[in-house]
């Protein structure tokens, strides 16, 4: 699952620049019996199977040895509904750690040792049910890499992303300027670039209040702090 996603695009140009190194590790690999199980039926019945712990610990634990890592420099991760929700800050917050271990979950999850004993950090990435992990992993793993300073090309856009500042994007347009009679703003048209960023900060200002006054909050409390 995982190939299509780490090996195109922004990902890919970020690892073949050294700017971060991205491994997948089968679960099944750290198993001990003859058929590489990695789940089995919960205690006190239920629906479903659960991941099994062995095998979750035996991969984290040959990670970090592999890894050489310290304590302080490693995460590790359990993609789960039940999680912080991802958002920008957060994630600006884990890019600190030099060092991430994702566990993506399956089925009906992972047996709660694992969460407990294990993961120092649960991320979700939305209040909805997945069938596993992996897709969460992906989201994370782009929304992490195109932070990473010198991957992506132009070393501003970060500074102008929607979620940078508590804002929302500014509207965008490219050529032709009048498409079937949808013309682009005049200002943006001007070669004024002064008056270029105050309109791009009035519109993000306005597109954030209209679609999410929420991510204001946190600026006004601060302001009036």
């Amino acid at each position: 699952m995982f190939a299509p996603v780490l090996n195109e695009s922004i990902i890919k140009r970020a690892q073949a620049k050294g700017k971060v190194k991205i491994f997948v590790h089968n679960l099944r690999d750290y198993t001990l019996d003859k058929h590489r199980k990695v789940d089995d039926r919960p205690f006190g019945g239920g629906s479903g199977m659960l991941m099994c712990p062995e095998p979750i610990f035996r991969a984290v634990e040959a990670i970090k040895r592999k890894a050489r890592s310290n304590k302080d420099e490693t995460r590790v991760i359990l993609l789960t509904p039940q999680g912080d929700t991802l958002n920008h800050r957060r994630a600006k917050r884990l890019l600190k750690t030099k060092h991430l271990i994702l566990i993506c979950g399956r089925y009906e999850g992972v047996d709660e040792r694992v969460r407990e004993n294990l993961v120092d950090l649960e991320v979700s990435i939305g209040d909805y049910v997945l069938t596993g992990g992996e897709l969460p992993a992906m989201v994370l793993i782009d929304c992490l890499v195109r932070l990473i300073p010198g991957v992506l090309g132009d070393k501003n856009s970060l500074n102008f992303e929607s979620f940078e500042g508590n804002l929302l994007e500014y509207p965008h347009y490219t050529r032709p300027a009048d498409f079937r009679g949808l013309r682009v703003p005049a200002v943006l048209l001007s070669g004024d670039h002064d008056k270029i960023e105050a309109w791009r900060k009035t519109e993000a200002l306005k597109r954030t209040r209209r679609k999410r006054p929420d991510l204001l909050a946190p600026a006004i409390r601060k302001k009036g702090a």
